[in-house]
């Protein structure tokens, strides 16, 4: 019985937010582009289990480089409305629509001058009303079996701050070293922080073949690591290319029998590489532009010290420092 109510919970909450992005429109586009345009903040101001979500989506927004803040609605009303300025953006969060410390506050911010945007479940609530634009962020039953606590209905309230703070993400072309910027804790953080030679692997770890090698042994050595790639070395370990599993995928689509190649007439030459000193958020945003997963790590000559992985800047997998190739 309480797996089932559980999953019940799960699948509710689920169906609100995918029914969420049939409701994405021309409103959500213009509140991006206006955020996005705007010199100012971003002001965020819920009461209650609204105000909490409020919270949550101003610090997904200050972590991705939107600068926000959260403002309360009461406190707004006692002095704090002193920290809204005119070119700022407001965003009242309200699944009715009808909060009363809401409805109070917003000719307030409006004679400020502030464009007031509304998350709200009722399109036609008073607080819409008085928006310039108006987020649909209503859920058809909330997953209490009451009908009472806010449970669905917030889940959608918060995903909608996500794809809010996503689209101006992107908007920003916000990048892993600004990320770095914003995250000096915490594990990405610190990853982004240390120099490529601190994480990278080494040594057996790193997967190698000489350019005369057989595709079937090349293969045999990507399986060998684990780590779809294998670099290809010419004499004093000097990078001459790299194979991955992608090269492979398009050798099989191409009908060509792939195990009788030579290595050398397979790989991909020149490959991208950073240097031992480059900072990890360097590569990282390498990988990210040109969707790689895998750099090797050359000195100025070309010897290979190692190779880079994206799992071992995110760390999803072990964080290792290892011996020299």
């Amino acid at each position: 019985m309480i797996i089932k109510q559980a999953v019940e919970v799960l699948k509710i909450e689920a169906e609100g937010i995918l029914k969420l992005a049939d409701r994405i429109d021309d409103n959500f586009a213009k509140m991006v582009e206006l955020i996005h345009n705007s010199e100012g903040r971003l002001i965020i101001s819920g009461i209650g289990k609204s105000g909490i979500v409020g919270r949550k989506i101003v610090a997904t927004l200050n972590s991705t480089g939107t600068r926000s803040l959260f403002l309360h609605p009461a406190e707004a009303m006692h002095g704090d409305l002193g920290m809204v300025g005119q070119d700022d953006t407001f965003i009242a969060l309200s699944n009715s629509g009808e909060t009363d410390e809401l409805n109070i506050l917003v000719p307030s911010i409006r004679r400020i001058g502030c464009t007031i945007i509304t998350f709200t479940g009722n399109k036609n609530s008073t607080l819409a009303k008085q928006s310039n634009i108006v987020i649909d962020v209503g859920v058809e039953r909330e997953a209490c079996p009451l009908g009472l606590a806010p449970t669905a209905s917030t889940t959608a309230l918060l995903a909608m701050g996500d794809a809010l703070a996503v689209a101006l993400l992107n908007k920003k072309h916000f990048k892993s070293s600004d990320f770095k910027k914003t995250h000096p804790g915490g594990n990405l953080g610190q990853r982004l922080s240390n120099k490529v030679k601190d994480i990278m692997l080494t040594g057996a770890s790193v997967p190698h073949v000489p350019e005369e090698t057989t595709m079937e042994d090349a293969v045999e050595e990507i399986n060998r690591r684990g780590l779809g790639m294998t670099l290809i070395l010419s004499a004093g370990d000097i990078l001459k290319g790299i194979i991955t599993d992608g090269d492979l995928r398009r050798l099989i689509a191409k009908k060509k029998f792939a195990l009788d190649l030579i290595v050398k007439d397979v790989m991909t030459k020149n490959p991208r590489t950073v240097g031992p000193d480059s900072p990890a958020y360097d590569a990282l945003n390498m990988m990210e532009q040109y969707q790689i997963t895998v750099l090797p790590i050359t000195d100025s000559t070309g010897k290979v010290l190692g190779i880079l992985h994206l799992h071992d800047i995110l760390g999803k997998g072990d964080f290792k420092f290892n011996s020299q190739l």
